[in-house]
């Protein structure tokens, strides 16, 4: 059978694609992308699995697509899946826009840094025409951000046992886990015993079984072993729990002085043992030391003592803990500060309290007993460091007295008051202040300090000032200022010989005089009348600022006249706190508050008229293509076809509106004419929506795709009476478009 031909001889198929590169259409395909070689490594090959750092992250991709072209503005984006395979929400790894004549070339990328997964997949998409090629392969695709050996410890805490050895006794368990590695928690993990994978991914493993093990990250079936964090590995081993524990009872009662030995439950037997005593090693650990003399002459024998036991063939176990206690001991508690600031008039009353059994007292001065001085309280009225001792005379035990802790009692070198706002406290923006004392500060020779404010401060007698002057009536800790009483307050105070003042705090309040600006207008508009700010209050003898949006912007006029939109005040700096004016918001005109209820671009139909209202302004005027006034109202009829233009007024801000008219087309593009001459069918006539516009370009192939006309501004002038037909029937291609974008296109059949 002889190949299908055109009737020029043409292959079909190569007058198929002519075809279809004239009239736009397009069939790109676009091909499946494949790993490719690094050009800036010598020797490589491409990649099979992305195995990326911070020390390496440049992969390179093939891809190959078929013609016609695509589009000049078109792009090639190259994206990624999710570790899944899935393009559901794609990551773009590159994107070029150069390529649009090149059929095989290669996108670089960098692996983002949370890739990990063993199912990646690459496709590329293209722009114009908007396009998606299959989807690559599968591959394993990891971002590598830790790379250091992982260290391993039970319960991830951080201590690895002398010969990274743990032993368990009696089907007890062990928890491994990494302490080394920031968000372990993010990881997948690939754990080991003696060498085999578990099947645990997680960042803890509880083991029970005695072997080796060790762990790394798990990057992937190909990524892992290249990452280097193979961690330490822990030994767990298996023992016979022997039960070791110390004789006797677990509380026990010992007179200082008085000789004590705690002894293990099993001897002989050629065990090491480790003494402890509040979980610190005190002896040990010493092979066949079964038992531990306490030395109870020793202060602070007192403690919670155990034994740990381990040797061949047993676990390493440590008792439960023997607590010992001093039969003679008890507490001695001073109830009075450790420092008393004493005045030359008063007196302090110091007490002591214990669990002493049938105690006695002796208070002593300055290391000196107190003749007289023992009973449980002391009245003092001297300077001196004051202690007592208490000895126990019942109980068991035959004990030493116990001293308590020491107050130290200083006279005064001078006070010092302290005076702060109650409440919240802005300068400027309160109009009353509340100041208080806050506290009294004994102050010693060498300028020590020491709060006696509970102590004295219903001692004093106060006097407040204002810039150094008495405020007649203000004698108490407080003081409420108002009425804009501008200065600075401090507190004088007075107690025995002694007289102090405070700190100064300087008070500004906010001014209960007002000022209201005005304004002629709030909407602001190029052209517009002007907007101006004006205010009753009297500016003669003020200085004065105009603020816009909070910055100064005039000092100098009484009356502003504003030049932009913002949010305007007046404020008055001649005194302590600006007088501030109230807000006067200008805002831009905003030509959205004119609406029109039909579209700008009107069609209608030819004999028909068309109403469009317009709303929301002032007034409204109706120009036809001449400039010519045609309406005044707030709508207008219209039956031709042309520009018209809207003009509507708000205030003295106007907006324009331009409004398109033409005629509806009545009937489609025709795809068959008789050129036979007999003024009937003979033109081909195009509506007109692409007749006779200047931005329209009309062009008309043959059948071997050759451009056989071409015009703008279409004048249906088509066939020119000029042009021969050589066959009863031909057909011909037509293309309409607008600015390069393709409106209509199809086939014209002429019969002769």
């Amino acid at each position: 059978m002889k190949k299908r031909s055109s009737t020029y001889g043409i292959p079909f198929l190569a007058l198929a694609v002519m075809l279809l590169f004239a009239l736009g259409v397009n069939a790109q395909v676009l091909n499946k992308p494949t790993p490719a070689d690094n050009p800036n490594l010598a020797g490589n090959s491409a990649w099979t699995a992305a195995c990326a750092s911070a020390s390496f992250n440049e992969y390179f991709v093939n891809f190959t697509w078929n013609p016609p072209l695509v589009a000049s503005n078109n792009e090639f984006i190259l994206e990624l899946s999710d570790a899944n395979g899935y393009f559901s929400n794609p990551t773009e790894l590159d994107r070029v826009s150069d390529k649009n004549t090149t059929f095989d070339f290669e996108f670089q990328f960098a692996l983002p840094t949370d890739t990990r997964g063993e199912n990646f997949k690459f496709r590329v998409r293209s722009t114009n025409p908007a396009k998606t090629s299959p989807a690559s392969d599968a591959f394993s695709m990891y971002y590598i951000d830790y790379n250091s050996p992982l260290l391993i410890s039970e319960n991830g805490s951080g201590t690895i046992p002398p010969g990274g050895v743990i032993q368990i006794c009696g089907g007890g368990s062990v928890t491994l886990k990494p302490h080394n590695i920031p968000n372990a928690s993010t990881y997948l993990y690939n754990w080991y015993k003696s060498g085999t994978l578990l099947a645990e991914k997680t960042e803890s493993i509880t083991v029970s079984d005695p072997g080796m093990y060790y762990v790394e990250l798990d990057y992937g079936s190909i990524c892992s072993g290249s990452a280097n964090t193979l961690s330490n590995t822990i030994e767990i081993s298996t023992g016979t729990s022997t039960g070791i524990a110390i004789t006797g009872n677990s509380n026990v009662e010992i007179c200082p002085g008085d000789p004590h030995t705690l002894t293990a439950n099993i001897t002989g037997m050629g065990y090491s043992y480790t003494w402890y005593k509040d979980g610190s090693i005190i002896s040990g650990p010493t092979v066949e030391g079964s038992s531990y003399n306490i030395n109870t002459s020793v202060a602070g024998f007192e403690g919670s003592y155990a034994v740990e036991i381990s040797g061949s063939g047993v676990c390493i176990e440590k008792s439960a803990a023997v607590n010992i206690t001093s039969a003679g001991s008890y507490e001695v508690t001073l109830q009075s500060e450790e420092n008393i600031v004493l005045l030359p008039s008063q007196s302090k009353t110091l007490s002591v309290s214990t669990t002493a059994s049938s105690p006695t007292y002796q208070w002593f001065k300055d290391g000196v007993a107190i003749s007289g001085a023992t009973n449980s309280s002391l009245t003092i009225s001297e300077v001196g460091e004051y202690y007592v001792e208490v000895t126990q005379n019942g109980g068991p035990c035959t004990s030493a007295p116990i001293a308590s802790a020491t107050t130290t009692v200083v006279s005064p070198d001078s006070f010092e008051l302290v005076v702060a706002f109650v409440g919240a406290y802005t300068s400027c923006e309160n109009t009353d202040a509340t100041l208080s004392l806050s506290k009294i500060n004994a102050v010693g020779e060498n300028g020590s300090k020491t709060d006696v404010t509970a102590d004295l401060q219903s001692s004093f007698s106060y006097q407040w000032k204002l810039n150094g002057t008495d405020i007649s009536g203000e004698t108490s800790k407080t003081i409420t200022v108002s009425n804009e009483e501008n200065g600075t307050y401090s507190l004088y105070g007075t107690v025995d010989t002694f007289n102090a003042t405070s700190n100064g705090l300087d008070v500004k309040l906010k001014s209960n005089q007002t000022v209201v600006i005005t304004s002629n207008g709030t909407v602001f508009c190029d052209g517009g009348d002007v907007i101006s700010l004006d205010t009753s209050f009297d500016l003669s003898s003020e200085m004065y600022e105009w603020r816009k949006d909070g910055v100064a912007v005039n000092t100098t006029s009484e009356t502003f006249t504003v030049n932009a939109p913002g949010v305007y005040q007046l404020a008055i700096t001649t005194g302590d706190c600006p007088i501030v004016s109230n807000e006067i918001t200008i805002s831009a005109f905003d030509e959205s508050l004119l609406a029109i209820d039909k579209p700008q671009d009107l069609i209608i139909i030819e004999g028909e008229t068309v109403t469009v209202t317009a709303s929301g302004a002032d007034s409204y005027e109706w120009y036809d293509a001449g400039n010519i006034l045609i309406s005044s109202s707030d709508s207008f009829g219209f039956q031709e076809e042309g520009e018209y233009l809207l003009i509507a007024s708000f205030g003295t801000c106007t907006v324009s509106k331009v409004i398109t008219v033409v005629f509806r087309d009545m009937f489609a593009i025709p795809n068959v004419i008789t050129a036979n001459g007999d003024g009937i069918n003979d033109l081909w006539v195009l509506p007109n929506t692409y007749s006779r516009d200047p931005n329209v370009l009309v062009t008309i192939f043959n059948e071997r795709g050759e451009q056989v006309f071409s015009q703008t501004g279409y004048e249906n002038n088509w066939p020119q009476s000029t042009t021969a037909f050589n066959k009863q029937s031909m057909i011909f291609y037509y293309k309409i478009t607008r600015g390069g974008k393709s409106l209509k296109q199809g086939t014209i059949t002429v019969i002769k």
